[in-house]
């Protein structure tokens, strides 16, 4: 029995979003149903022929299948979890174990290894806004950040060794949390927030809230309230706010939140939200300026973007040195991209 190629085979077709018989369907017809499950079952293993066809059908590499790198993800939470059918809850495990799997194995052929230290390790519980608001600050005393905006959080948490995964699902899944191998801490966005980075950089703050805090005594409903506070806070700090709007204030300006929202990647209803917590702003202005929003249709789309760019590099860094040291062959970069050779090497040959 082949329980690699079966393992492989149906977290494929789970990533793609295909039950066995859409496989079937989408072949032609050429394979049944039941063969198909046989091969999920290690059963029996594809020639080379339909090798190359279920790679096309599911968009992967043929090595893919025989991949051996072990990812195993623990526990994952989700925000909107309610909204997750049983199948693009599979897209997701599946899209994070594959992309992985590949960047474990170009670190291990780098020979990079690093355990990540968790920077809030004895704080103790947090429970309220004051808790999170303290784990904040430390945090970014932590990684020196000191009040500075903080430019392509993506690619600054990977620079803290937390792996950030770009998932291609359309639903409305936001963002998930989880350990991978026991260890290696992971958060992912969905691409489709990529018209919205403003949203994106929130999203992977809240879920790196759920990673590093301890949680008091508090409901599920509390938890998310408090990651919330943690992202605003991580993302314009109490004294910067103080700063830039001063202690008190009556009103705030479109154009001023406009302008920080363009500063520091933070929409302008978090800044509003921020405003309050730190009560330079009443409650009562505050639901009137969320009502404003609501009829002004803004609350998917604010009347100012940010326009900052939010994505990891260091997956294509590391596979750009392993290539130019000769670690690794045109061949294994393509395969490592999933990506197929000529077109990895029009990429390639066009940035050279």
């Amino acid at each position: 029995m082949d329980l690699l190629f079966a393992t492989r085979f149906k977290s494929a077709r789970l990533r793609s979003g295909l039950s066995l018989q859409d496989v079937a369907s989408r072949l032609g017809n050429k394979i049944t149903r039941q063969a198909l499950h046989r091969y999920e079952k290690g059963e029996v293993t594809p020639n080379s022929e339909m090798l190359g066809l279920l790679s096309e059908i599911m968009a992967v590499r043929p090595d893919y299948f025989f991949r051996n790198t072990r990812v195993e993800l623990g526990a994952l939470e989700y925000r909107k979890l309610q909204h997750l059918s049983a199948r693009d809850e599979n897209r997701i495990v599946e899209q994070t174990r594959e992309y992985l799997s590949r960047y474990l194995e170009l670190e291990e052929i780098l020979g990079i290894s690093g355990e990540f230290i968790n920077p809030l390790k004895g704080l103790g519980p947090v429970a309220t806004l004051s808790d999170v608001s303290a784990a904040a600050d430390l945090l970014r005393e932590k990684w020196g950040l000191g009040a500075n905006a903080v430019v392509n959080i993506a690619g600054f948490l990977e620079d803290m060794h937390i792996k950030v995964v770009e998932i291609d699902v359309d639903t409305h899944f936001n963002g998930m949390q989880t350990w991978a191998n026991e260890g290696l801490p992971v958060v992912a966005y969905n691409k489709n927030l990529q018209g919205k980075p403003d949203r994106i950089r929130f999203t992977l703050l809240h879920e790196l809230g759920h990673l590093l805090l301890q949680f008091g005594d508090v409901k599920d409903k509390q938890k998310e309230v408090l990651c919330h506070q943690f992202a605003g806070a991580l993302l314009m700090p109490e004294s910067v706010l103080k700063e830039k709007l001063g202690p008190h204030r009556s009103k705030l300006s479109l154009h001023e939140l406009g302008n920080l929202k363009r500063q520091y990647g933070i929409s302008m209803q978090a800044i509003v939200m921020r405003a309050i917590e730190c009560k330079i702003v009443s409650e009562h202005y505050g639901r009137q300026f969320f009502k404003m929003i609501e009829e002004m249709g803004w609350k998917s789309r604010e009347p100012v973007a940010y326009e900052g760019i939010e994505r990891s590099y260091r997956f294509d860094r590391l596979l750009f040195r392993a290539l130019a040291e000769g670690q690794v062959s045109m061949s294994k970069a393509a395969a490592l991209k999933n990506m197929k050779l000529a077109e990895f090497h029009e990429q390639y040959t066009a940035i050279a």
